[in-house]
Parts: structure tokens; C-alpha cells; sequence
């Protein structure tokens, strides 16, 4: 029996929100195999995902890469696709639609435009929104696209949590990539020092670093979350999440975990986006959102924990 591709790249957060999504195409195809074709980085975690039966990896090397992109070509074919759900709907999933996966039914975003509309204007809905669209343009159940299921990205943090923390900790997510440098808040450090001071030892303020930001964890005043002296993998970061009181963070993977975790929490955004747009917002986990970041003073977002935190 042909079997179903999900292509899903990344980022962590993109992943994160598409939980739902795979879960919903999943049960609509219960007696057929689906996989997922993602970043080498979320392999692992998403490998464990239990609405899935398989994870290819795609290491994304360069279009002119022929030998790679032949190979990957047969890699899939061995798979005896039948269908792809296209949620990157990226200019190389389109790229692969022509020349890598051909002569598949395909589910993206071009075949959820209703007659003359603009992809342009699609891609200003929720992301979420636009997710479910795509899915039931499919026939597909979209009970849980908007309504994601962590509990299997779960894991046992207690040991962790001995070490950092009392019952009840702050975490803090001050970092973002290289290259989105417009989503950084600039003050996380005086924001640490003046969570310390409004609730010296009640809440410990711990940071969780990924591989490449654990210098910059160490200058800002928290408790820096490492196992045996590693970055934790990104199911102990859902699982530390999952147990905090409250999460600060920009707009990252890490606060989309948070708010579809349902946890109290703020996220802070610029004008590279809105929190509308990429489906972020609910009663506890909230944005506050200005033209520029830089202008957001530390008085403003402590005031905005302070009335949610008590």
C-alpha cells in the first residue's frame, strides 16, 4: 500500500505547530505508513512522534548539489509516496515538487488558494489557520491542527529540577538565531536583575541554552540549565517548560512550546511579525508586542509579569 510524506523542515517552532497537523493526517490515513521529511536537527526528537512511522532526513545541501538531490530523489522514491502534505510550502518544496517527488499528489498552499486568490494574501492568515485550510482542502479531520498535543514530547525532569530549582522557577528564553536578530530583546539581563529583586529567592530564573548560546547564558545573571555539562535535548526543554511558572522569551521555538502547553507566559515581538499571524496568543500566554524592540523598556515587561505573575 502507497504511503503519505509530510515535509516539515523546521524551525523547532514550525515543527511545534505542526504536531496537530500530522496528528490530523494521520488519523485520516490510519492504514497507511506517513513520514516525515525533516532538518537533520528535529530528527531525533521527531522520530518519537507517535503519529508518524518514520523520519527522513534532509540535510538541504545546495540546489546545485545534483549528486545529493539524485540521491534523494531515489531515497524517496523507495517509499512508494502517494500523496504529500507540503507544510514548509517553501521555495525548495516547490523546487522538489518539480524535479523530486513528480507525478505525487500534492497538498500545499497553491492548491488551498480558492479561484483568484493571491498566495501573497493567503500568507497573511494565521499560520494555524492557514494550516487547517491546506488540510481540509484534502478531506482531511482538522480536530487537533489547532488543538496540539505535547504529551508525548514530555519526559522526566526531576533530577534537573533538583539541581536548579525549587517547586516553582522563571525560565527565560533571551536568545534567537543569527540571522533573526530583529526578534532579540536587548535588557533580559536587567530584566534578571529585577525579577531578583521583586522576588529575591521565591522564583529561581533559570536560562536553557542551546549549543550555541551557553557564553551568552553565563553573562546574564540565571541559573544556566545544562546536563552533565551539555545543552538538555529539546524533549527535556518541553518537559522544562512544561513545569515552569512563567516563561519570558522572544518570539522562538521555545514560546511556541510554551503557549501550546497552554502556559502562562510572556513573548516579546517587534515588527518582524505578529503574534496574530504566527498563531502564538491564548489566555495565558500573551505577546506584548511594539514597533521596535529596542524601545521596549526592562519597567514596561516587568510590570506586564508582575500583573500576571501575582
Amino acid at each position: 500500500m502507497s504511503n503519505i510524506l509530510i515535509i516539515k523542515h523546521g524551525s523547532l517552532g514550525d515543527l511545534i505547530q505542526a504536531n496537530g497537523a500530522i496528528k490530523d493526517i494521520k488519523n485520516f490515513y490510519k492504514n497507511r505508513k506517513v513520514f516525515l521529511l525533516t532538518a537533520e536537527q528535529y530528527s531525533l526528537f521527531m522520530s518519537e512522534c507517535p503519529y508518524l512511522d518514520g523520519v527522513i532526513i534532509d540535510k538541504r545541501l545546495p540546489r546545485w548539489n545534483f549528486f545529493y538531490l539524485n540521491n534523494l530523489k531515489k531515497k524517496l522514491l523507495r517509499y512508494d509516496i502517494s500523496k504529500v502534505f507540503d507544510l514548509q510550502n517553501s521555495s525548495r518544496t516547490k523546487f522538489y515538487r518539480r524535479f523530486i517527488i513528480t507525478n505525487t499528489e500534492w497538498s500545499s498552499t497553491d492548491t488551498s488558494l480558492e479561484p483568484g486568490q493571491n498566495k501573497s494574501d493567503f500568507d497573511q492568515d494565521p499560520v494555524l489557520d492557514r494550516m487547517e485550510i491546506q488540510l481540509k482542502k484534502s478531506g482531511v479531520d482538522t480536530e487537533f491542527t489547532k488543538n496540539i498535543d505535547l504529551d508525548w514530547a514530555t519526559t522526566d525532569v526531576t533530577r534537573l529540577l533538583k539541581q536548579y530549582a525549587n517547586n516553582e522557577y522563571i525560565l527565560i528564553f533571551p536568545f534567537c538565531s543569527v540571522k533573526h536578530q530583529k526578534k532579540k530583546w536587548p535588557y533580559f539581563k536587567e530584566l534578571i536583575s529585577e525579577l531578583k529583586k521583586s522576588y529575591k529567592n521565591r522564583y529561581p530564573i533559570l536560562l536553557a541554552p542551546g549549543p550555541q548560546e551557553i557564553e551568552e547564558a553565563t553573562t546574564l545573571n540565571g541559573k544556566v540549565v545544562l546536563d552533565d555539562n551539555k545543552p538538555i535535548n529539546i524533549k527535556t526543554l518541553v518537559s522544562l517548560i512544561n513545569k515552569a511558572k512563567f516563561i519570558i522569551a522572544n518570539d522562538t521555538g521555545p514560546a511556541h512550546i510554551a503557549s501550546h502547553l497552554d502556559k502562562k507566559g510572556l513573548v516579546l515581538f517587534g515588527n518582524h511579525t505578529t503574534a496574530k499571524k504566527v498563531s502564538i496568543e491564548n489566555f495565558n500566554f500573551k505577546a506584548l508586542s511594539v514597533q521596535n524592540l529596542q524601545d521596549l523598556n526592562v519597567e514596561t515587561v516587568l510590570d506586564e509579569v508582575k500583573s500576571r505573575l501575582n
